[in-house]
C-alpha cells in the first residue's frame, strides 16, 4: 500500500518551480531561478502554512516594489479559472499569491481586490480577503454584497466563506463573531444559489454563527423555511447540524422533530472489549408505543476517553427516519477503532449513547485496550 503524503508535501521544489515558471512566463523581468532558491531554501524541515509563506514572501521579494504592479503581474500569470465546482484543490498552487495579497497589499484595496476576484476563480480567496475585512469593513461587505451575482460560482462562494467568522485555518474575525449582522444581508441573497458549492458554504457560515449566536440562526433558518425548496431545505438542515446534535429543541423544531413520546429504545455494542484497530457493532432498536407516527432524528454519541481519563461526547448522525404507530426498526453500524488526524484514542472505559430527536434515551459501553 503506498503511504499517503502529508498535505505540507505538495508545497515541495517541484511546487517552488511550477510557480515560479507560472509568473516567468507573465513578466520576463521575473528572476525564477533567484527565487526558486529563495522559496525552495530548507523547505523540507517547514511545516505547511511556513511552506506558503516562504514561497509567498520570495515571491513578493522578485516582483516589482511597487505593490499595485507586483499585483498586476500575479493577475497576469494566473491560469485559467477552473472549469468546474469540482476538483477545486487542483488550484493549490495559488495558494502563496493570496497569502502575498494577505501580508502585503492590504494598503492597496482596489487593485487587490481585482487580484483577489481572479485568484478565487482559480484556487480561493477566504484567507487573502481576511485582513481587508479587518481594515475596510464596510467597504468590503458592501463590495462583497455585489458579487453575490456575479456569473462565477466560484466568486459568488467566496462572497460567503471569506468571512465566516470561524474560518478554519483563516483566523477568526472577532468583529462578526461578537455581531454577525453585517454578513446576514450577503447569506441572503446566497440562500438559493443554484450551485450545492455555494449553498455549503451559506451553511457552514450559519453553523458558525451558530456557536455565537444560536437564535440569530434560528430565526434565519425558521424564516427561510417558509416555502424553502430542496435546494434551500438542505441548506438549512446542514446550517443546523451542530446545533441539532447537541440537541437543541429550537434547532430540533425547525427541522420538523418533536421530543419523542412512547418511544422505546435499546442499544447494544458488541465485542464488549476492543483492541485498537479492532470493530466495534453497534445496534439499537426503536419502537414507537405512541399512537401517532413519529419523525425522528437518530444519533449517537461516542464518549471518547481522553488523556487525563476524562471522557468527551462526540456526536455522530445515525438515520432520520419515521415510524409508524406500533412499527419498530433495528440500526446497524460498525466502527473502526483507529487513531485518526483528528481524534487520538486513548484506552479505558468507553460510553456509547443513542440521541433521538435531542434526548438520550439508551447506553451501554465498552473497553477499548491499546
Amino acid at each position: 500500500m503506498t503511504e499517503r503524503k502529508a498535505f505540507k508535501e505538495f508545497f515541495d521544489r517541484g511546487a517552488v518551480v511550477a510557480l515560479g515558471d507560472q509568473v516567468a512566463a507573465a513578466s520576463p523581468d521575473f528572476d525564477r531561478e533567484s527565487f526558486v532558491n529563495a522559496a525552495g531554501a530548507g523547505l523540507e524541515r517547514l511545516e505547511m502554512m511556513d511552506r506558503v509563506r516562504q514561497m509567498s514572501n520570495a515571491l513578493r521579494a522578485h516582483l516589482p516594489e511597487s505593490t499595485p504592479a507586483a499585483l498586476e503581474v500575479l493577475t497576469a500569470s494566473l491560469p485559467a479559472p477552473l472549469p468546474s465546482c469540482e476538483n477545486t484543490t487542483d488550484g493549490y498552487l495559488q495558494w502563496p499569491v493570496g497569502q502575498l495579497i494577505a501580508d502585503h497589499a492590504v494598503d492597496h484595496l482596489d487593485p487587490a481586490w481585482e487580484t483577489m476576484v481572479e485568484l478565487t476563480q482559480r484556487f480561493s480567496s477566504e484567507f487573502a480577503v481576511r485582513p481587508f475585512v479587518r481594515r475596510y469593513p464596510d467597504e468590503v461587505f458592501a463590495r462583497l454584497l455585489a458579487l453575490t451575482e456575479h456569473p462565477s460560482p466560484h466568486v459568488r462562494r467566496w462572497c460567503s466563506e471569506g468571512i465566516r467568522p470561524r474560518l478554519p485555518w483563516g483566523g477568526h474575525l472577532a468583529s462578526l463573531i461578537a455581531d454577525p449582522s453585517p454578513a446576514l444581508p450577503i447569506l441572503e441573497r446566497l440562500k438559493d444559489d443554484p450551485e450545492r458549492y455555494v449553498g455549503r458554504s451559506v451553511a457552514n457560515h450559519l453553523n458558525d454563527i451558530a456557536k455565537d449566536h444560536p437564535d440569530v440562526v434560528l430565526e434565519v433558518c425558521e424564516r427561510w423555511s417558509e416555502g424553502a425548496d430542496e435546494k434551500r431545505t438542505w441548506v438549512i438542515r446542514h446550517a443546523l447540524r451542530s446545533l441539532s446534535k447537541d440537541g437543541h429543541p429550537g434547532a430540533l423544531a425547525v427541522l420538523g422533530f418533536r421530543p419523542p413520546t412512547s418511544l422505546s429504545v435499546s442499544l447494544e455494542a458488541a465485542p464488549p472489549v476492543v483492541t485498537l484497530g479492532g470493530k466495534l457493532r453497534l445496534e439499537t432498536t426503536l419502537t414507537n408505543g405512541a399512537k401517532r407516527p413519529q419523525k425522528l432524528l437518530v444519533d449517537y454519541r461516542v464518549h471518547y476517553v481522553k488523556s487525563d481519563g476524562r471522557t468527551r461526547p462526540k456526536v455522530f448522525r445515525w438515520k432520520t427516519l419515521a415510524l409508524e404507530a406500533g412499527e419498530g426498526t433495528t440500526l446497524g453500524k460498525t466502527l473502526t477503532l483507529r487513531h485518526a488526524s483528528i481524534r487520538r484514542l486513548y484506552a479505558g472505559a468507553h460510553r456509547v449513547d443513542v440521541q433521538v430527536n435531542g434526548e438520550v434515551l439508551a447506553e451501554t459501553g465498552f473497553e477499548l485496550r491499546i
